[in-house]
């Protein structure tokens, strides 16, 4: 099963509701493009709807924040994914009752809003290159009524877990998305900064290895007015075996690999089982 990511950067051109139209627009032919490669699955960036504004405390940007599931970016994706028979994890910027979310709604291969995922850990810090802000622009994910902190969708592309830029960091998500079931896991990111890039590689691979998982990591690549701070792009899947998976696509700004979803029940190769011979009565637990 081919699976896409994206590797762009966002317009911050206009009002912010011709910067939201552009940006959709722009991501609906990446999803044309990777439809016409084969992708069954497709990720967007983070916040793909408008520049990532998280380098300044800018209250202008608050308003770019729209209804997650029938908004107009949502509503949107959905015929486009209905149009190209694809599935489509489309991360925005959401609010919800007035309060902000950094979002990720997934939406099946025939237009169906399958539910979102809200990102659980905000940073604010800085880097060599620049600062990230984002705790003035949106709040930590809690799921209501008893829902999983990291849900996972069943999709036509298979069983899809998410967890959003500075998240991957954290080591018990990628388990909490494999332990429910997780075949795939997008972890859509906007990043830079020397420490985010040495990682960027390696934190994909081990825990896809760990976890038996294939994992996507998306990222912006380039100069994003008005702020041109650089973002090193290197999208990628990353396999169960713990390599980078090679793309297959056509079009440099979309990143495309074969994932073989059926290699995830046979026995691995190594010898390892780790599922079978872990000691969850000797870790530490917080």
């Amino acid at each position: 099963m081919k699976a896409a990511l994206t590797q762009t950067i966002s317009t911050a051109a206009g009002e912010l509701e011709e910067i939201r139209a552009a940006n959709v627009a722009h991501n609906i032919e990446l999803i044309a493009s990777a439809s016409r490669q084969g992708a069954g699955v497709i990720c967007l960036g983070e916040l793909f709807t408008g520049p990532y504004f998280g380098l300044e405390e800018n209250p202008r940007w608050l308003g770019l924040a729209e209804d997650a599931l029938s908004g107009k970016t949502t509503t949107e994706l959905r015929e486009t994914a209905k149009q190209y028979g694809i599935v489509i994890v489309a991360p925005l910027y959401e609010i919800d009752s007035k309060k902000r979310y950094n979002t990720a709604v997934v939406i099946d291969a025939d237009g169906s809003v399958l539910g979102r995922y809200r990102k659980t850990h905000i940073p604010q810090g800085e880097n060599e290159q620049g600062r990230f802000i984002e705790t003035f622009y949106y709040g930590k994910g809690v799921p209501k009524n008893g829902e999983p902190y990291f849900p996972v969708f069943e999709t036509r592309a298979g069983r899809i877990g998410i967890n959003i830029c500075y998240d991957r960091h954290f080591e018990g998500v990628v388990a909490s998305l494999a332990r429910a079931g997780a075949q795939i896991i997008f972890s859509p990111a906007v990043t830079f900064g020397e420490k985010s890039r040495r990682m960027w590689d390696l934190e994909f691979r081990v825990d896809a290895a760990r976890h038996n998982v294939f994992i996507g990591g998306s990222n912006r690549k380039g100069k994003e007015p008005p702020w041109n701070q650089e973002f090193f792009g290197e999208s990628h899947f990353a396999s169960p075996a713990g390599e980078r998976m090679p793309d297959l696509s056509e079009d440099p700004r979309v990143i495309i690999s074969d994932l073989d979803l059926d290699a995830l029940d046979r026995a691995d190769r190594s010898g390892w089982n780790l599922a079978r011979d872990r000691r969850p009565d000797i870790y530490t637990n917080d």
